[in-house]
């Protein structure tokens, strides 16, 4: 009969050669040693292998798997139905998981929660380290969760096996965020247990190989790596200086294994100490200057509708004027086709006047011509009376 481990933790490995090893150390030296370790080789590289044979540790399963679509969730689904644990727990071969990981996630689930996730510590490729604070406990964060992003390395997170009818649960359908969408669907299917936080770093989440940029690398923490880059008061231990011959897992590892539980007492009163620095400048600084803004930003807006208000006036009135404009046009156009009309009848009449002054004209010249003829045959005649009388005495 199969021994049953309390927790059986999924290590999925692809292109990690370099520090999967540094990850499953992180793994073995866990304060709670009831688990196995599932390392899902999802068509790894060369010399994976070698790495995951060096740890002669009874507790590790190596899955050696031809490359799966995308992620490799159906390889993951392979090694969970050998799963045997009462737990199942997720560690990203470039991961670094604190000591205690497991045993605070074990004892938040002791309550009878189904799924439990701790804090993370991000760190950038140039070994900053910051806290991210999700906590699903948190009506608000657990909406934001359940319905718009993922905020939390899959790493924090630790889940009955009994909390959905099958333990190979991850969506092989889906390209990317599986991890994420296995999450909420252990929340949804299991409504009367939640989800707990437990509220401490236990996790250092590192960027993903193909994302070597710092900003592609956690976008979400742009404005926390400016501030690492300004403020003095940053603390130390968040800041590892990564030289060009290590990568920055390697950074973090030496410095934990110089003494480990000093080193997880400094980082997580680091990480307090951040918080609180950044709620006291959020309080003191972002929030007043948050507050100028937006009654700035008010007053701004008031003079713009104001400035909108005399806009739309002026436009009303501009439009009445090319109305009145338009309608002055269609005027001066009816007064010029009338001055049209009425030059076309002077003229008429000019030309009916000039030919009833020539008429008249000829007339007075014909009356003056019959005057002149009447006149002389007049005359003429009273020559002849005259002739006739002279002759008659």
């Amino acid at each position: 009969m199969v021994s049953r481990p309390l927790i059986s933790i999924l290590m999925p490995t692809h292109k990690r050669a370099d520090v999967i090893g540094i990850a499953i150390e992180s793994v073995l030296k866990q304060t709670v040693g009831d688990f196995e370790l599932l390392v899902v080789g999802d068509g790894c590289e060369a010399g994976t292998g070698d790495v995951v044979a060096d740890f002669k540790d009874d507790r590790i399963r190596f899955f050696d798997l031809p490359k799966a679509p995308s992620f490799g969730y159906a390889n993951r689904n392979i090694a969970l139905r050998e799963a045997h644990g009462t737990l199942i727990g997720f560690a990203a071969d470039d991961d670094i998981l604190f000591r205690d990981h497991y045993e605070l996630l074990v004892k938040s689930l002791e309550g009878g929660a189904a799924i439990a996730h701790s804090q993370a510590l991000w760190v950038s490729t140039d070994g900053i380290a910051s806290p991210f604070m999700t906590n699903l406990e948190i009506p608000d964060e657990l909406v934001e969760f359940m319905e718009r992003r993922n905020s939390i390395p899959a790493s924090c997170f630790l889940y009955r096996a009994d909390s959905l009818p099958s333990q190979d649960a991850w969506p092989e359908d889906l390209p990317h965020a599986a991890d994420w969408r296995l999450w909420q669907r252990i929340i949804r299917e299991n409504p009367g247990t939640g989800v707990i936080h437990c509220r401490q770093p236990t996790v250092l989440h590192f960027a993903a190989k193909w994302k070597r940029s710092r900003s592609s690398s956690m976008p979400q923490f742009a404005t926390l790596l400016d501030i690492a880059d300004a403020a003095e008061w940053w603390p130390r231990e968040l800041r590892v200086h990564v030289s060009a011959e290590q990568c920055e897992q390697q950074a973090y590892w030496t410095r934990i294994n110089a003494s480990p539980e000093e080193w997880t007492i400094a980082i997580r009163q680091a990480a307090r100490d951040l918080t609180a620095r950044l709620a006291w400048d959020d309080v003191q600084i972002c929030r007043p200057a948050l507050r100028a803004a937006n009654d700035e930003i008010a007053s701004v807006q008031a003079e713009l509708a104001s400035a909108r208000t005399q806009v739309d006036r002026a436009q009303a009135r501009a439009r009445l004027a090319e109305e009145n404009l338009a309608i002055g046009r269609d005027e001066i156009d009816a007064y010029r086709a009338e001055e049209k009309v009425l030059r076309s009848d002077l003229s008429a009449s000019v030309s009916e006047v000039e030919r009833l002054k020539a008429e008249v004209e000829r007339l007075a010249a014909e009356v003056s011509a019959m005057r002149s003829s009447f006149l002389w045959r007049a005359q003429e005649t009273i020559e002849r009376v005259r002739w006739r009388g002279n002759k008659l005495s």
